[in-house]
Formats: structure tokens, C-alpha cells, sequence
């Protein structure tokens, strides 16, 4: 059974990952609208992925005897100076979700709620790589500078962008 306290942040961390999916959208509508098609891919999937986030979280929620709560939410940004700028503030955006999931893990064990910590590793885990994936993408952006032919290419190749991190490593 979750504690009162426990459901309030999950049901937060719902809006959280909705808004992240929102974020994702509007992202995606820009980058199209610009003839950014790879890009607009790339964040359509990501915008799916974090609604996944969101329903795993119903899911837990209700099922460990609580009521999980769809809320209104923040309407995005839905323009960019530049798909630079875009992706910049997506980073910014997931270090602000890790930290929410940092502060649910520290309230979990606060709870001694250790089943809900437990669940909570894999958000975790699912930080970790989408830091490391949006920084990554700042890094070719970066390489890639005002170069047009640059931005084609990555444009092109965004879909098939791949980021390991220690934690999807496999031990040797």
C-alpha cells in the first residue's frame, strides 16, 4: 500500500513525464514544419517513450493500492530560434526530470518504501541515458556549427542515433 505522501510525488512525476511527452510534440511539430523530418521522427519517438514513462507510473500507482491522477498540464514552448536552441532546452529539461526522479528515490527511502524504490531504479537508469543521448546530440551540433550540409546529415542520420552508457553495458 503506498503512503498519501508517495502517491502525491508519483502523481506528480505523472504530469512530469506528460509534459515531457508534450515537450517531445511540440518539438516534433516545429522541427517538421521546418522540413527537419529526421529530427521530427526522432522526437515523435521520443514523445511516445515518455507517455510510455507516464503510463508505467499509472500502472504502479494503481495497482500498489493508490489513485493515480491525470492532471492539467503546462503547454510547451512550440517555437525555436534554431533546432540548436531546441535541443538545448531538451537537455535542460532532462536534467530537470532526473532531478524529480532523484528527489522521488530520496523520498522513497525516507518512506521506507522500499517497493517503490525499487521501481524507481529504472527511471533511474532511463535518466541516465536520455542525459547522455541529448548530450550527445549537443556535442554533433556543436561539430556541426552553421554548416547546411552538416545539419542534412544529421538531420538524416538523428534516427539511427545510438548512445551507450555504463548502465547498458553489458560486463565482459
Amino acid at each position: 500500500m503506498l503512503s498519501k505522501k508517495i502517491e502525491e510525488v508519483l502523481n506528480n512525476q505523472i504530469r512530469i513525464e506528460a509534459e515531457s511527452s508534450q515537450i517531445y510534440l511540440a518539438m516534433a511539430c516545429w522541427a517538421e514544419v521546418k522540413g527537419l523530418e529526421g529530427i521530427a521522427n526522432f522526437m515523435y519517438k521520443q514523445s511516445d517513450e515518455e507517455r510510455e514513462h507516464m503510463l508505467k507510473l499509472i500502472k504502479f500507482i494503481n495497482e500498489r493500492g493508490g489513485h493515480a491522477f491525470i492532471s492539467e498540464l503546462k503547454a510547451p514552448d512550440v517555437s525555436f530560434k534554431s533546432f540548436k536552441e531546441m535541443f538545448e532546452m531538451l537537455f535542460e529539461h532532462e536534467i530537470f526530470v532526473s532531478e524529480s526522479i532523484n528527489e522521488l528515490v530520496h523520498i522513497s527511502l525516507e518512506q521506507k518504501d522500499y517497493a517503490t524504490h525499487n521501481f524507481l531504479q529504472w527511471y533511474v537508469s532511463e535518466q541516465i541515458e536520455e542525459e547522455a543521448m541529448a548530450r550527445t546530440i549537443l556535442d554533433k551540433i556543436n561539430l556541426i556549427g552553421d554548416d547546411k550540409g552538416g545539419l542534412y546529415l544529421f538531420d538524416r542520420d538523428i534516427n539511427q542515433l545510438t548512445v551507450s552508457t555504463a548502465s547498458t553495458m553489458s560486463p565482459e
